[in-house]
């Protein structure tokens, strides 16, 4: 039994979608600047295919004729940038670009960089003013 026209179109549908996203079209290929810092893109991707067809009988077919097959195929792909990896002497940090939130977990995403640097400078901070007073006093001031 041979296959049906139906899973050519559909393969060859999905192969499409292959050969348009890969991992490079999320986490992009990464830039170096003159001063050391690399910074990495990163995308967001959205894709969907539909595919579909009919066996069909010719006006004009004899009684014996195989049917027709009629059908198509279509895909979309969306790449849309949110944000940058940014790595210098200073570490690495994300740079989201100024998307708006679709949800609360998009949100708390979005401010875990931010949060992860206010702690890391906090105590820096606190271990550096301990070293230049030799003070290991907790400061009444913070």
């Amino acid at each position: 039994m041979s296959e049906h026209p139906i899973s050519n179109l559909m393969n060859e549908t999905m192969e499409k979608i292959k050969n348009l996203v890969d991992a490079n079209t999320i986490v992009g290929s990464p830039v170096e600047t003159k001063d050391g810092t690399t910074i990495i893109p990163i995308s967001r991707v959205s894709f969907g295919f539909g595919s579909g067809g009919s066996d069909y009988m010719s006006k004009h077919a004899k009684d014996n004729t195989p049917l027709c097959f009629g059908g198509g195929g279509g895909a979309g792909v969306t790449v849309t940038p949110v944000a940058f990896v940014v790595v210098d002497r200073g570490g690495a940090r994300i740079l989201p670009i100024n998307v708006q939130a679709d949800s609360t977990v998009d949100r708390l995403v979005e401010m875990i960089p931010d949060a992860v640097s206010k702690v890391s400078s906090f105590f820096e901070e606190r271990k550096n003013k301990g070293k230049d007073d030799g003070d290991l006093e907790p400061d009444p001031e913070i």
